[in-house]
C-alpha cells in the first residue's frame, strides 16, 4: 500500500524532500505499532502513538505528524484497504500565532557587504525586495522574466 500511496503523492507533485518525509514518519509509526496489519489499527492506537510524539515534538511538527497519519488512512480508505477510516477524529494542536521575523537595515547592509559578487547581491536584492523563497527563486527559468516591466512569475515552491 505504502508503494501506491507514494506514486499517488508523486502524481499530485510532491517534492521528493516531502516524500522523503512521509517516508521517515511511516517507518516511526510501523515501528511504534509494530508489525500490525493496517486494518488493525485503532484510533486508540494512534492516539498512543501521537501523544508519545507529543512530549518530544512542537506543536507544529506533532501537527505534521497528524496530517501525514490522517493522509495515508484516507487514502487507504479510498482505496478499500480500510472498511473505516481510524484516523477521521485525529485533531491538530492548537498553534500560537507566530510573528513573522524580519531583517532590520542593519542586517540587510552586512548581508550586501559580505556579497562576494555582483550576481550574489544581485539574487540578495531579488530576494529581499520581492519577499520570494529560495526556492521559488531557484524555480524562476528566464522565459519566467519580463525586463520590460520588470516582473516575473513565481511559482510556488
Amino acid at each position: 500500500m505504502w508503494k501506491l500511496y507514494e506514486a499517488d503523492k508523486r502524481i499530485q507533485g510532491f517534492s521528493i524532500q516531502t516524500l522523503k518525509a512521509y517516508a521517515l514518519q511511516l517507518k516511526m509509526l510501523v515501528n511504534e505499532l509494530g508489525d500490525i496489519h493496517i486494518s488493525d489499527v485503532t484510533l486508540q492506537l494512534l492516539k498512543e502513538y501521537l501523544t508519545k510524539q507529543s512530549d518530544r515534538l512542537k506543536p507544529s511538527s506533532l501537527g505534521h505528524r497528524i496530517r501525514f497519519v490522517r493522509s495515508l488512512f484516507r487514502f487507504a480508505y479510498e482505496e478499500t484497504y480500510l472498511t473505516s477510516n481510524p484516523s477521521l477524529k485525529l485533531r491538530e494542536p492548537k498553534m500560537e500565532k507566530r510573528i513573522p521575523k524580519f531583517l532590520i537595515e542593519e542586517d540587510v547592509i552586512h548581508l550586501k557587504i559580505s556579497c562576494l559578487s555582483m550576481r550574489e547581491r544581485a539574487l540578495l536584492e531579488f530576494l529581499y525586495t520581492t519577499g520570494c523563497r529560495v526556492g521559488e527563486v531557484q524555480k524562476i527559468n528566464i522565459e519566467d522574466l519580463n525586463w520590460e516591466n520588470c516582473s516575473a512569475i513565481v511559482t510556488r515552491a
